[in-house]
């Protein structure tokens, strides 16, 4: 069963979602609107909470805009097969949006402020870290 919620609404912002996906390893999606798509990351200790904290994310494809609505279960046998729900979704204010740095500013129910995208090299081609920085 598929629901669907939230809206992308360009008046107030770019839209974004942080899925929480039950599948073969539990983690969360972060998932940023950015020309005309969804750029997603694959966190698997959810968002930071405090200045400071750090997550890896690792870089997934690009998902379409109407996806950030998306709750339901992608069946067996398909590609990130298990639950999705949506843990939090709102808008954010683009600060920097670089191929090595994205800065946004979230404005979400849950999740609100600074966070940092950094490209983390070490970890792989599609390495990131998720820092919370000071608002």
């Amino acid at each position: 069963m598929q629901k669907k919620r939230g809206t992308l609404n360009a008046e107030v912002g770019p839209g974004f979602v942080l899925h929480e996906h039950f599948a073969k390893h539990h983690h969360f999606d972060l998932r940023l609107e950015h020309d005309g798509v969804l750029k997603s990351w694959a966190v698997p200790k959810g968002l930071p909470a405090k200045s400071g904290e750090r997550r890896l994310a690792i870089a997934v494809e690009d998902h379409a805009l109407e996806y950030i609505g998306f709750e339901g279960t992608i069946p067996k046998g398909e590609y990130g097969a298990g639950e999705v729900r949506i843990r939090d979704t709102g808008t954010f204010v683009p600060l920097v949006w670089e191929a090595d740095r994205i800065e946004v500013v979230l404005q979400g129910k849950e999740f609100m402020g600074n966070i940092n995208l950094i490209r983390f090299k070490k970890s792989g081609e599609n390495g990131w870290l998720i820092v919370k920085s000071r608002q």
